[in-house]
């Protein structure tokens, strides 16, 4: 976020001297505010778009999966980079203690289902920071549940 800034910074810098060095009645602010803008557009039009930098929702068929032996430190940004090499990501939750706040080692990825069947055959027994991971398709909450409860709801 950063970088961009900077650069439009510069540019409208440089921008700015170039106009009052050519159009010397123009203000100094009028000429760095434009210097600005034509730069905020210019950088925006060369600037593309991969898919990791959107934060818009898969609006396909989904699947979630179960990963297990996550090392502990592992953040949820990382564990969307490893996935997202096999298809649109759309959360990860991973699964924290409730009286200590620490994580548990496991989490749930819901993502796009080609990528998440390509995912567990490729991630299943993967090594990923010094630690084996366990993938599967999650299990819904409803398939735990007794059948004479599921009947009742």
């Amino acid at each position: 976020m950063q970088k961009p800034f900077l650069i439009v910074l510069i540019v409208a810098l440089v921008g700015a001297l170039a106009i009052s060095q050519f159009a010397p009645d123009f203000y100094s602010a009028i000429a760095f505010f434009t210097g600005a803008i034509i730069a905020s557009v210019i950088f925006t039009l060369q600037s593309p778009k991969s898919d990791t930098d959107t934060d818009e929702q898969y609006k396909g068929p989904t699947m979630t999966l179960y990963v297990g032996n996550l090392p502990y430190r592992v953040h949820e940004g990382e564990v969307k980079v490893l996935f997202g090499k096999y298809g649109p990501v759309n959360s990860v939750r991973l699964v924290r203690d409730r009286k200590t706040g620490r994580r548990k080692g496991f989490g749930f990825i819901e993502m796009s289902e080609a990528g998440a069947k390509k995912a567990m055959v490729k991630l299943n027994e993967f090594d990923f920071q010094e630690r084996t991971l366990k993938v599967r398709e999650a299990k819904s909450q409803d398939a735990d549940k007794p059948e004479s409860t599921q009947e009742a709801n």
